[in-house]
């Protein structure tokens, strides 16, 4: 006799065959699955990948290191690179936009202030092709802006020019507020020597960057020298990038008032900043920005877009670090 459970010979056999074709169906609808889901999947960044990087600002050493290390993380993937100069002309930029757009390409980097460059961003926007920011500045039509922390950075060497000078003195200021990421470093330099009484800026200088700003600061510093010609009128210099540190310290050599002890700092660490700084003199801290380091995250990230990630910040940080004499030779 049979057990209660069990069923006919001929109905188990019938069993094993249906649930053996669910199985295999199932198996069948699950690969159907992924070959739609494959098949949907966004182009990724491959080696005949097309990539513009605008810049006005080549003429600058952090933005010459920005762009060696692109290069070097797009030649490691076999992109093809254009890298366009405009030569410090700003709204030539968009024009340059607009043409690799005509080409084009698959993506587009630039070093610039995107609200001047708008018209050139829609455009992109309007032909899909993503728009990633390198020290720029933040806006809704980019994909992100790598860069360093200015606000740190501004914290940093504006406290060290206070802690240097006893949160007492007079201090000059070099800025350039039409460039987003300099901009904020002065706002934050502003807050801080506001926060100081006895510091009083004597002048917040913005200097002609055409040639790099090295020039003109050197020029715009030795009139203010002579317009204080007292020892100890002017007790430190505080500027947002390294080429008006440098400036400004050969106008203060060229002075013979070396010996004063006028505190320089500047910011990104650039070789000849660094030699100023080992050199013992007046020019005493840089922050070292991670330019290379800026260059290849901005590749990462176009690769990461073309790839078909959506990033969720506004703005991806690379590390910096303070130099001074006592560290300047044992950072790369």
């Amino acid at each position: 006799m049979l057990g209660s459970g069990s069923q006919p010979r001929e109905n188990q056999t019938l069993m094993f065959t249906s649930r053996s074709l669910v199985r295999k169906t199932a198996r069948l609808l699950c690969l159907g699955a992924v070959l739609l889901g494959l098949s949907s999947l966004p182009l990724v960044a491959t080696a005949a990948s097309k990539v513009t990087v605008v810049t006005p600002y080549l003429s600058q050493p952090g933005t010459q290191f920005y762009v060696e290390g692109f290069e070097t993380a797009a030649a490691e993937r076999d992109w093809d690179v254009n890298v366009i100069d405009t030569q410090g002309d700003v709204a030539a930029v968009i024009s340059r936009i607009e043409d690799a757009v005509t080409q084009n390409v698959d993506a587009i980097v630039i070093n610039v202030d995107p609200a001047q460059v708008a018209a050139g961003l829609l455009v992109a926007a309007d032909a899909n092709i993503p728009v990633i920011g390198m020290d720029s500045g933040t806006d809704p039509l980019l994909v992100t802006n790598v860069t360093s922390n200015g606000y740190a950075m501004a914290a940093e060497t504006s406290s060290y020019v206070v802690n240097r000078l006893g949160a007492e003195g007079a201090v000059v200021m070099f800025v350039f507020d039409a460039f987003p990421p300099v901009q904020a470093r002065g706002v934050i330099a502003d807050a801080v020597f506001k926060n100081h009484p006895d510091i009083t800026v004597l002048d917040r200088i913005t200097p002609d960057v055409s040639d790099g700003g090295i020039a003109d600061s050197r020029a715009q510093m030795e009139a203010l020298l002579a317009a204080n010609p007292d020892a100890g009128s002017i007790n430190a210099v505080w500027a947002a990038w390294d080429q008006p540190a440098l400036g400004a310290l050969q106008a203060i050599e060229d002075a013979g008032r070396a010996d004063e002890g006028i505190v320089i700092v500047g910011m990104d660490a650039n070789p000849q900043a660094r030699e100023a700084i080992a050199a013992g003199g007046n020019f005493e801290a840089s922050m070292a920005q991670d330019f290379k380091g800026i260059g290849r995250t901005a590749a990462q990230v176009v690769e990461r877009t073309l790839n078909g990630e959506t990033l969720r910040e506004p703005v991806i940080y690379v590390p910096t670090q303070l130099v001074t004499s006592g560290n300047v030779n044992t950072i790369d």
